[in-house]
């Protein structure tokens, strides 16, 4: 057996892939003490010791259009990542999400004699299905959240593994809502609503204002309303606070830094864009209306694209519609408030049980089982 310590790669292209990154980074160097760990990293991957050949906002753009734009700066990285990790030869190469770029990567290390982990499926299983031939090809293993996940690929042959979701792990069954508005320093009685436009900036770009809007017209119904609203960085602050100021909020707003975890315990009611944050939300177990909007362009091409019938990650994952999701016309103040209002007078009580029930299905040590699963990868 070498003595040389072992080298994994790794890609992440946005705050959800960094958290898993940075949990898994974790149990890998409990199995390899000497590992060495290196890629596109954001900053909690780094603080685990990865060394970050590109910042991980190189990756994270929205949309068919906006991606056009950025392209020419993508594929130069991902030339000189390429370059870089078939002459260093890691053990493995794991993939987290970001599927557009980290495919191809894996399939052009797996062709030099590379082992590729891709961690979070592609939604092969929505559109482009024909992709799941590419990722057999490409990849020696999959990593998926979703049970049903596991069951599509197993019916082509793919060599899969449901692990479960670290997000699932480290979220306790029953979140309680006075400790969090502690921490927040928030009243701990009357209505308070988290608002979560999103994490990319076309995200806060497109649906700042029809979220504000929102807020305005469902005090009209509840004065005493409170609003938290958590970015995820400076930049996002400082774009979210430019278009406060020019669409003003008529409530209490408190502006926090990160702790959208916090900001969703603390809250009767969830507004937010969709992706892993619905997931978020249903795992601290509050009701929420996910809301979003893309660039028409992007739009139309999507709608051509997506065949299933929901897009949040709770209403997938139930294959029923248990979360309001208000897209693209429908993601309009009247609309959205319609929805909330109810979240914030009533008890959800049937709401929250199925939230648990969801919640116990994919908590299943996700870190652990992904770091075993990639050690037998590396050690086949």
């Amino acid at each position: 057996m070498s003595l040389l310590p072992i080298k994994i790669a790794l890609v992440a292209g946005e705050v959800s892939g960094d958290i898993l990154g940075a949990g898994l980074i974790e149990q890998l160097k409990l199995l390899y003490p000497h590992a060495q760990f290196y890629g596109i990293a954001g900053p909690l991957m780094q603080a685990q010791g990865c060394e970050a050949y590109f910042e991980m906002d190189e990756l994270a753009v929205m949309g068919i259009v906006e991606v056009l734009e950025k392209l020419p700066r993508i594929l130069s990285v991902r030339r000189q990542l390429l370059k870089r990790l078939i002459a260093q030869k890691p053990d493995v190469f794991i993939g987290i999400d970001a599927p557009d770029f980290n495919l191809g990567v894996e399939q052009k290390l797996h062709n030099a004699g590379i082992k590729t982990v891709h961690y979070v499926s592609p939604s092969v299983w929505a559109w482009k299905q024909k992709r799941v031939f590419k990722i057999k090809r490409a990849c020696d293993l999959l990593l998926a959240f979703l049970p049903f996940e596991k069951a599509f690929y197993d019916s082509f042959n793919v060599p899969c593994e449901f692990v479960g979701h670290t997000m699932a792990d480290a979220i306790a069954l029953n979140v309680a809502k006075e400790p969090a508005r502690q921490v927040l320093q928030l009243a701990p009685q009357g209505p308070l609503l988290a608002l979560l436009p999103g994490s990319r900036k076309a995200e806060v770009e497109l649906l700042s204002r029809p979220f504000i809007d929102t807020v305005n017209r469902i005090a009209q119904e509840l004065p005493a309303l409170e609003v938290v609203v958590p970015l995820v960085n400076d930049n996002r602050r400082a774009q979210f606070e430019a278009i406060l100021a020019e669409h003003p909020c008529h409530v209490r707003m408190h502006l926090v830094d990160g702790q959208a975890r916090q900001v969703m315990a603390a809250s009767d009611a969830i507004l937010l864009a969709s992706g892993t944050a619905a997931l978020e939300a249903m795992l601290v177990n509050r009701p929420m209306v996910v809301g979003y909007k893309l660039k028409p362009l992007t739009y139309w091409i999507a709608q051509r694209l997506v065949k299933t019938p929901y897009v949040s990650l709770p209403n997938l994952l139930a294959d029923e519609l248990l979360v309001p999701e208000c897209i693209q016309e429908q993601c309009e103040p009247a609309v959205l408030a319609d929805a909330l209002l109810p979240l914030l007078r009533d008890e959800q009580q049937a709401l929250h049980t199925r939230f648990s029930y969801l919640h116990q299905q994919i908590r299943c040590q996700a870190d652990v089982k992904a770091a075993a699963a990639i050690k037998r990868v590396i050690e086949s």
